[in-house]
């Protein structure tokens, strides 16, 4: 084997092993209410089709998220709950942090982030465009 085949296919056992990883998250997400679950499986889904089809063909046709990462893979559609549960699960999650002892300035990165990403979410549609 050669080097540049060798490369591809530790790459592509890497991005398998950070697909899985984000798939365990999201199954975490699905259990806990202030960590989020579409996002870890969007990002899962992205790894899987760079290294996997099989995978990213098992997201896509999962029986509850399926339609939503083939939302998202084929028009960057957030649907309207998601954006909900994120904007709840980052408020309670942002809540906690300010009832802890964390430093000032972990507070405002955590803020200004929930706040990119809320941007974000607000700025994607809600629903695939009509043909």
């Amino acid at each position: 084997m050669n080097i540049k085949s060798s490369l591809i296919c530790y790459k592509n056992i890497g991005l398998k092993m950070l697909g899985l990883t984000l798939v365990a998250l999201g199954i975490v997400g699905i259990m806990l209410p202030v960590m989020p679950t579409t996002i870890f499986f969007i990002l899962a889904l992205t790894c899987f089709t760079r290294s996997s089809p099989a995978l990213a063909n098992w997201l896509l046709n999962h029986p509850r998220y399926g339609v939503t990462l083939q939302q998202w893979q084929a028009h960057k559609v957030v649907p309207t709950k998601a954006k909900y549960f994120a904007a709840i699960g980052m408020l309670v999650g942002f809540i906690l942090l300010l009832n802890s002892t964390a430093p000032n300035w972990v507070v405002y990165l955590i803020a200004a982030i929930e706040i990119a990403v809320m941007i974000y979410l607000i700025l994607r549609p809600s629903h695939p465009p009509k043909h």
